[in-house]
């Protein structure tokens, strides 16, 4: 079977990003850091990164877009623009897990050895102490489903259960907990790791080979809270 083309989206944090795989390796990429203009540049990237590789939108095989959790507004940006792109290309749609796809990508620049023993805790910071984190094996399996998760001392130290396991935490929630968790020397830190578009692909390309498809009409995206709008600052609003 041939390796499918797939265009990958990225907008769970303020990091917005948009990349091509082909054969499961990316082939062009698009991302601004820190910014809050995911509904302006979101389908400018799709259509910067669609001409970087030479290819015609017809020519996808499916859109994978990031399922959460993680900015509500950036979500729904995402998802709905995802909607739009495979509706309009008859194409189907791919949900990926933007912290499985995190604790993936970094294991493979760890050795066989190191991986094997290892576990990864992916974070999105979620306010305050507050983070959504899963646990993945290095090679994306599942230890604990992804969960709101009060940090505290005593946080996840039940999953370290074999000789010279470590556990390595990342994502942009990773760095506040490091004064909380960071007193063990089987607890360990990866600095400069977020959720991207990149990191999609291996995943995305997986769930493709699998048939493993969201319905486009009711796929929603795993926000994990309910959404609080905040109290609005014009005045007579």
């Amino acid at each position: 079977m041939t390796s499918p083309t797939i265009l990958l989206l990225e907008s769970s944090t303020d990091t917005l990003s948009v990349a091509l795989c082909r054969n499961g390796k990316v082939a062009a990429a698009r991302e601004k850091a820190a910014t809050r203009d995911h509904a302006a540049l979101l389908l400018t990237f799709v259509d910067e990164v669609m001409r970087d590789s030479g290819l015609r939108p017809a020519g996808l095989d499916a859109v994978a877009v990031s399922k959460g959790p993680g900015s509500y507004t950036g979500l729904r940006i995402g998802v709905s623009s995802a909607k739009g792109l495979c509706y309009a290309l008859d194409k189907p749609l791919i949900a990926v897990s933007p912290l499985q796809a995190l604790a993936m990508e970094a294991a493979r620049s760890f050795d066989a050895d190191t991986v094997a023993k290892a576990l990864f805790c992916p974070m999105t910071d979620a306010g305050r102490m507050e983070v959504y984190a899963g646990l993945y094996t290095g090679t994306g399996d599942i230890v604990r489903d992804v969960q709101a998760d009060i940090v505290t001392p005593e946080s996840y130290a039940e999953y370290l259960v074999s000789p010279g396991q470590k556990l390595y935490f990342l994502g942009n929630g990773a760095e506040k907990c490091r004064a909380v968790l960071g007193q063990r020397p089987d607890m360990l830190f990866l600095p400069g790791w977020e959720p991207n578009a990149r990191y999609m692909a291996v995943p995305a390309t997986r769930a493709y080979t699998e048939g493993l498809f969201e319905d486009t009409a009711y796929f929603v995206p795993f926000y994990l809270k309910d959404f609080v709008a905040g109290k609005p600052h014009v005045k007579g609003l």
